[in-house]
């Protein structure tokens, strides 16, 4: 189990968490933005655990009683973490793609036990991740919730784009904001978890600040293919003829393959759009490092604004056949 001293890199965030506990002052209502992968969830578990702690330190959860044991478990019945893939639980067809939090999830798995008495009697507590992927009947369904929870109650949205939140659910939290880690921090903790020099240095350079995404890429063996994103980026600069658009759209739809692989009720487009998302991300943080350069080739010009605006299509979501077209016809 987790505990608020294991949170890394996040020194700010977390002395204020203590300080709004140990205050009794720490909202019932919580958002936690920032980047993927940086320590949110990772956080939100620790300050639940001290939360639902039932001999909380003065600054942490101790780690061994009852309800920290259960929590370590994952078998606590006042600790719920809701993710999106919860859908198809409560879909009755069965071909849920999962790829939104719909207004069922949040109507049963936060709602519904939040008004119950809670097991253990310390309090109930609610991780939402992505909580930017709740629909808007979704989010107007938790907004009851918020506002005037039964007992002792600790909701935390995650999310990496906060300003997807509707404003009403916005006012309800405080907000903490996490930051990317710094790179030999995550390069550290890669090597510290039995990952090789050479592939820590190149993931936590790559990853752009983020432990989680390091990880996954690793794991998904992501890495390679980045670095022949990076280095078709490079020949684009030297104003040499490449592939990158055409090696985006494949590394894309390879990503998405993996994907499907491990969960085949999975959405192809969805993944194929994060896919890209993260292949242009790597581009765009390539692009980024080497915009000081002087006398940038019209080639060069032309791929960092496709790039852009392949990026707000996707954020914007724009179908996915559109959004490669203008990348091929630019690059």
């Amino acid at each position: 189990m987790n505990r608020l001293k294991d949170i890394f890199g996040q020194d700010a965030v977390v002395a204020d968490l203590r300080g709004a506990m140990s205050a009794d002052r720490l909202a019932h209502g919580l958002i936690f933005a920032g980047p993927e992968g940086v320590g949110k969830a990772t956080c939100a578990a620790a300050l639940g655990a001290f939360f639902l702690c039932e001999r909380a330190e003065s600054n942490d959860a101790c780690g061994k009683c009852a309800s920290c044991r259960a929590i370590a478990a994952g078998t606590h019945p006042d600790f719920h973490v809701i993710t999106k893939e919860l859908a198809r639980i409560y879909d009755k067809t069965g071909k849920s793609k999962a790829t939104l939090l719909p207004i069922d999830v949040i109507r049963n798995a936060v709602a519904e036990p939040a008004g119950r008495k809670t097991v253990l009697g310390k309090g109930k507590v609610f991780i939402i991740e992505q909580a930017e992927l709740m629909t808007a009947a979704a989010q107007n369904a938790l907004l009851k919730t918020l506002e005037e929870p039964a007992g002792r109650t600790l909701i935390v949205l995650l999310t990496t784009h906060g300003n997807e939140l509707l404003p009403t659910i916005r006012s309800r939290c405080q907000i903490f904001r996490f930051a990317a880690l710094k790179p030999d921090l995550v390069a550290g903790e890669l090597k510290r978890r039995g990952i090789d020099a050479a592939t820590a240095s190149t993931a936590a350079e790559l990853a752009d600040g983020s432990l989680g995404v390091a990880l996954r890429w690793i794991e998904d063996d992501v890495l390679n293919s980045a670095a022949e994103v990076v280095k078709s980026v490079d020949l684009v600069f030297a104003g040499k003829e490449n592939n990158l658009a055409d090696l985006l759209r494949k590394q894309a739809e390879a990503y998405a393959q993996k994907v499907l692989a491990r969960d085949e009720l999975a959405s192809k487009d969805s993944a194929t759009r994060n896919g890209l998302g993260m292949y242009l991300g790597i581009a765009a943080r390539r692009i980024r490092g080497r915009l000081g350069e002087a006398n940038l080739s019209e080639r060069a010009c032309s791929a960092i604004d496709a790039i852009a605006r392949a990026e707000k299509y996707l954020d914007a979501n724009v179908n996915l056949a559109i959004v490669m077209e203008q990348l091929g016809g630019a690059i």
